[in-house]
C-alpha cells in the first residue's frame, strides 16, 4: 500500500525547514533509520551537498539519517534499496528533467507504490501528480514530458494563493491560471495552502493542516474542502 505525505511547503513563515511537519514525519517514519533525500529541484540554484545538509539537520531532530541520491554511483540502485525518499522543493522542470535524464521517474513510482514511505514537498510533492502542468515554477530546463508519477489522481498547485481584494496588484491570480488551464485539460487541481499537506494511504486520500484547500474541476465551480476530509474522485 502506498504511503505519501505531500506538503504545500518545507518552510512556515517563522519556522525552520521542515518543523511544522516534524511531529506527523516522527510518527510517519516511525522504524526508518535512513532516509534517501532527492535534491534535485535546487531551491535558488543551491548545490546538491548544501541541500541535502540542511535537510539532514531537519530529520536529525527525529532520529533519521539522511541520504543524498547524488551521493551515490548507482542512482537507480539507491531507489531500489532505499528505506524511505523524501523529493525536496524547488523548480519542478528542473526536478522532472532530471528524474527523466537519470531514468528514475519510473523506477521511482514503482518504489512508492510498493509501500516505501514518501514524502514530497512544494516541487516533490507536485510530481506525486498526474502531471506537473499546476507547478508555479519558471520553465528553466525542459523536461521530455510534462507526466509525472500519477501517485493520486489529480495534479497539486502548491503554495495556493487567495486573491487579495486590497492588492492594487491586477495580474491573473492563481484561480484564473487554473480555470486557463482547464481550457485545454481535464484532470482535476487541487489548490493546496501554505501549511496544509495530503495524507495518502493506499486510495485514501486526506487533507491535513489547519486550512482548507481549493478543489477545481473542469466547467465546474471550485469548492473548498475541509481539513481531515478525505478527497475522492
Amino acid at each position: 500500500m502506498k504511503r505519501l505525505i505531500l506538503a504545500s511547503t518545507s518552510t512556515v513563515y517563522g519556522s525552520d525547514y521542515l518543523e511544522y511537519l516534524l511531529p506527523t514525519l516522527n510518527t510517519f517514519f516511525k522504524g526508518v533509520n535512513k532516509m534517501l533525500f532527492i535534491p534535485y529541484a535546487r531551491p535558488g540554484g543551491i548545490s546538491h551537498n548544501t541541500y541535502t545538509k540542511l535537510v539532514g539537520m531537519a530529520f536529525m531532530k527525529i532520529g533519521i539519517v539522511v541520504e543524498g541520491i547524488h551521493q551515490f554511483e548507482n542512482v537507480q540502485l539507491a531507489i531500489k534499496e532505499a528505506e524511505a525518499i523524501y523529493v525536496g522543493g524547488g523548480n519542478t522542470f528542473v526536478l522532472v528533467n532530471e528524474l527523466y535524464r537519470q531514468n528514475l521517474m519510473k523506477l521511482l513510482k514503482q518504489k512508492i507504490n510498493s509501500g516505501v514511505p514518501y514524502i514530497g514537498t512544494s516541487a516533490g510533492s507536485n510530481i506525486a501528480g498526474l502531471t506537473m502542468q499546476n507547478t508555479n515554477d519558471m520553465p528553466i530546463d525542459y523536461p521530455p514530458t510534462y507526466s509525472t508519477l500519477g501517485c493520486i489522481p489529480f495534479n497539486i498547485n502548491a503554495h495556493y494563493v487567495d486573491p487579495n481584494p486590497l492588492s492594487k496588484h491586477k495580474g491573473e491570480t492563481r484561480e484564473t491560471r487554473i480555470k486557463e488551464f482547464h481550457s485545454y485539460n481535464d484532470m482535476p487541481v487541487l489548490g493546496l495552502r501554505e501549511g496544509s499537506w495530503l495524507e495518502v494511504a493506499g486510495d485514501q486520500i486526506i487533507l491535513k493542516g489547519a486550512l482548507k484547500a481549493r478543489w477545481f474541476e473542469k466547467n465546474k465551480k471550485p469548492i473548498e474542502i475541509n481539513p481531515e476530509k478525505s478527497i475522492n474522485i
